[in-house]
């Protein structure tokens, strides 16, 4: 065979599996028997082994998985993966339906089905997959490109040269989930315990062979740049993925009013059951895309939008025991013992109790029969004991005074409802302060998991988290210990060394300062820049920062207050860890330091590129207009937000002059 005709029959042979699997795996409609895929997929094989000069990384025959990675690479999402709000009932829907009809728009509807998965982004360019990330803290995520690429049912090149982006869920279908419990049980692993679990548990290998094996597979529901392709509806947008064969869930409707997406509501409850994968609510969206920006976005959620939650399945089953367990802070929670019973699902034998004031208000007691249901479809929780059922022996629940691990006396602040056990050196608090330090949204040190930390706690290797950076002292004795060989110690210590490279903002997560969480300690990082700044800052210094309360202001001075911390802050630095974080580079303008609202349809860069850019001048960019506001900056159809502005005497500037400030005029 001639190179022409060999790289021809090559181009046509990817052409025809691409095909072949998108009637297979999408459509549900395939024209050739496996054979016939079969012997097209080994003459690809064969001739790509021949002429490795037209090797491609997007061919069929790159989707089987075999990449290995070290670690997951955070990626920032050029755009926020925001979640969404819950409804619960018909009159929260309605709720939601009078507030678009305040703002004067059209009440048409896109109703689909939450599916109970993993969210994802892919991203394409230049007409090719390239990249796929998972929500993360939905600012950061990581980059499971490896991973996604083996779900057959994404196409790894679609007819759009520009770049765009797709949002959806990762999943994996009730038969797979069944077939992958079946293999793990007979070779006496744990079992997964829904699908959603394991579609996580299968994205985060390392090794994407793995992946490959679990048969996932991904519905998408959002063109993130529809808009910049002329596109004004949702439902329109969806279409275009359908044109493109990205798989979308064709069980949606396009509703006219609120009571119509009830009577969808309705139909899709009755047979929730019988679908081939798992679904945990239904969503509701604006269908109309400039409506969508009109109605803007809170901090966490876009107001377009919403999301029906399934009342949650009650069971009955028995009260056996209650048990504390301690956490890092010494906080201190009571748990249930439960007779085992199948839940949404899966097996339930414990539930939280959360604190004393629960039991008591519920009168709560041992040996009760009591109605329990999973808060959201996952946390298990007790609603209620069936006093009727109760034994004529039973006596209220006495809420012990003393730490169940250490024995120190609990104390319950002031305006709290839970105890804290506040020795410091609880063993409990230890543990669990250095599983939060190594966790994945801290130190992301993968290889030192809960249970190994538990382990070596016991045999006396870790009693603080600056003990972490001393494993590597005690070679010999671990590799004496059952389950560990040279190469899995070294992947461990590796890892650990790894984790030294954490930008500031994983570090202050991962010392679990109380009311410090992720997002706040990424915005006291990016202000302070530095360990060092940040300790020596007052309270007026912290309270200046958005969304950084008193509380929180309070609660770090008194962490670096302590001895104990300073101590262990510097350990850390002797030790090699980062103390700093990337300097953002703000350009100086009049934006700076300014709150800013966008509102209305701009006309020459989407709403997130405008957003980008006021941010990289400093400003802190608003979804509400409120009377700290310094600046509106609306383009077409701008609706209540502008009415708002123009009330408060807010100043205005519309996109033409907004471009030129920006020097992006075209003029």
């Amino acid at each position: 065979m001639k190179i022409e005709q060999a790289e021809q029959r090559i181009l046509d042979l990817r052409a025809i599996l691409d095909r072949l699997s998108y009637e297979y795996y999408v459509l549900d409609q395939p024209s050739a028997s496996d054979q016939e895929y079969d012997r097209y997929y080994q003459e690809l094989l064969a001739l790509e082994q021949e002429y490795p000069q037209f090797f491609d990384d997007h061919s069929p025959s790159q989707r089987v998985g075999g990449a290995v990675l070290d670690s997951f690479r955070k990626v920032e999402h050029k755009r926020m993966m925001l979640s969404l709000g819950n409804a619960y009932n018909l009159e929260d829907l309605r709720a939601f339906d009078q507030r678009v009809k305040q703002e004067g728009l059209t009440q048409e509807y896109v109703v689909e089905l939450k599916i109970d998965g993993l969210a994802m982004s892919i991203l394409y360019q230049n007409g090719r997959f390239c990249q796929a990330v998972t929500r993360g803290d939905g600012t950061v995520g990581e980059d499971v490109t490896h991973n996604v690429k083996t779900i057959k049912s994404i196409p790894m090149r679609i007819p759009i040269k520009e770049e765009v982006e797709f949002r959806g869920e990762v999943y994996m279908p009730k038969q797979s989930f069944e077939q992958l419990n079946e293999k793990r049980e007979k070779h006496g692993e744990e079992l997964f315990a829904n699908p959603r679990n394991a579609a996580a548990g299968s994205i985060r290998q390392l090794d994407s062979s793995i992946a490959a094996q679990r048969k996932l597979d991904a519905f998408w529901y959002y063109f993130v740049n529809a808009a910049e392709f002329g596109i004004q509806t949702h439902e329109a947008a969806m279409q275009k993925m359908d044109e493109c064969h990205i798989r979308t869930n064709q069980e949606r409707k396009v509703c006219k009013g609120i009571e119509e997406v009830w009577a969808y509501i309705q139909e899709i409850t009755e047979r929730r059951h019988q679908l081939l994968y798992e679904i945990d609510g239904i969503v509701i969206k604006l269908n109309n895309l400039a409506q969508q920006e009109r109605m803007g976005y809170t901090v966490k959620t876009p107001r377009w939008a919403i999301a029906y939650k399934f009342p949650a399945e009650e069971v009955e089953t028995k009260l056996l025991d209650i048990f504390l367990s301690v956490g890092r802070t010494g906080r201190i929670t009571p748990n249930a013992v439960l007779e085992p019973v199948r839940v949404a699902g899966t097996s339930v034998s414990a539930a939280t109790l959360h604190n004393e004031d629960m039991i008591k208000n519920k009168d709560i007691r041992i040996r009760d029969h009591v109605i329990i249901r999973k808060a959201g479809d996952i946390i298990p929780e007790v609603v209620r004991p069936l006093a009727e059922k109760r034994d004529k022996d039973s006596v209220p629940y006495q809420f012990p005074n003393i730490c169940p691990i250490c024995g120190s006396t609990l104390v319950r602040f002031v305006d709290e409802a839970s105890h804290y056990c506040i020795n410091q050196d609880c063993p409990a608090r230890v543990v669990e302060s250095m599983i939060h330090f190594a966790s994945r949204n801290a130190m992301d040190i993968d290889t030192l998991g809960d249970k190994k930390i538990e382990f070596f706690h016991q045999q006396g290797l870790l009693n603080t988290i600056e003990d972490i950076y001393h494993l590597k002292e005690h070679k010999e004795e671990i590799l004496t210990m059952e389950g560990f060989k040279e190469k899995s110690y070294q992947k461990m210590i590796d890892a650990i060394e790894s984790s030294k490279q954490r930008p500031l903002e994983d570090l202050l997560f991962g010392l679990g300062i109380r009311q410090v969480g992720k997002k706040a300690a990424r915005i006291i990082a990016k202000h302070f820049n530095t360990m060092d700044a940040l300790m020596a800052a007052g309270k007026d210094d912290l309270i200046k920062m958005k969304d950084i309360g008193e509380i929180t202001a309070l609660s770090i001075i008194a962490f670096f207050k302590e001895q104990k911390n300073q101590d262990l802050i510097q350990h850390l630095k002797d030790c090699g860890c980062r103390m700093d974080t990337e300097k953002e580079e703000i350009k100086e303008s009049l934006f700076t330091n300014k709150t800013i609202v966008l509102t209305g349809t701009l006309t020459r860069l989407t709403r997130n590129d405008a957003k980008a850019l006021l941010q990289q001048m400093g400003a802190n960019v608003s979804g509400s207009v409120s009377k700290k506001t310094d600046l509106v900056i609306y383009g077409e159809s701008a609706g209540s937000k502008l009415d708002k502005a123009n009330a408060l005497g807010i100043a205005l500037m519309d996109e033409d002059t907004f471009l030129k400030e920006v020097n992006m005029d075209e003029t």
